[in-house]
């Protein structure tokens, strides 16, 4: 089974085309202005929307389904209020989007179906929603098919794997990272973009 490499927060045309170049399987483009990986043009997605993964914040699903169909993406990794996710996700799942459900690695989440999961650690904990550059304990995994997110790169990949408890493995299915590889906030360095697409595609399960 091959393993996934998403490249999240991408926001320079340049960028998207080498995560691209060197095998990146999933491409993530935030749509939150607060966000340090804000993509102000989601047109640069445009060419690869095969692998384009559409990340946004909102207040409701509607809202993502328009930004969806306007730049053509077809998978969606939706940040909803806790209130009405499910109702929220079912309707975006309805209207022919495929799901990224972020999970993150704490207790009392609706057990929401979704086509694959993004495990990440909590805000709780982080202080930030995404894209904060830390790992999480592996503490309460999502009911599902997952990538797994939070303070990954390409020199980390393999213990992280290492470290995943093996019950779990059936269920995992790649790895993404942003803020780990990037030459500053927004701005991808490709030699951390090629090593951690390298390093997720070299993942063997024992």
């Amino acid at each position: 089974m091959k393993i996934l490499a998403k490249v999240c927060g991408l926001v320079r045309a340049e960028d998207v085309a080498q995560a691209a170049a060197v095998g990146a399987d999933l491409l993530g483009f935030v749509c939150h202005p607060p966000s340090p990986r804000h993509c102000a043009d989601l047109g640069v997605a445009t060419p690869y929307l095969d692998r384009a993964v559409l990340v946004m914040v909102a207040d409701d699903p509607e809202t993502i389904l328009a930004q969806a169909r306007l730049h053509g993406f077809r998978c969606v990794q939706p940040y909803l209020p806790a209130a009405g996710r499910e109702q929220a996700i079912n309707l975006l799942r309805q209207a022919g989007q495929m799901i990224l459900l972020p999970w993150a690695d704490e207790p009392g989440q609706a057990l929401i179906r979704a086509d694959w999961y993004l495990w990440e650690p909590s805000a709780k904990v982080t202080g930030v929603l995404g894209g904060s550059g830390q790992g999480h304990a592996f503490s309460h995994p999502p009911p599902g098919h997952f990538l797994l997110a939070g303070g990954l790169d390409g020199a980390n990949v393999q213990a992280r794997f290492a470290a995943l408890p093996i019950a779990l493995r059936s269920q995992f299915r790649g790895v993404d990272a942003a803020s780990r590889l990037e030459a500053a906030p927004g701005l991808k360095d490709p030699l951390k973009v090629s090593a951690f697409v390298a390093a997720a595609h070299a993942l063997e399960f024992p």
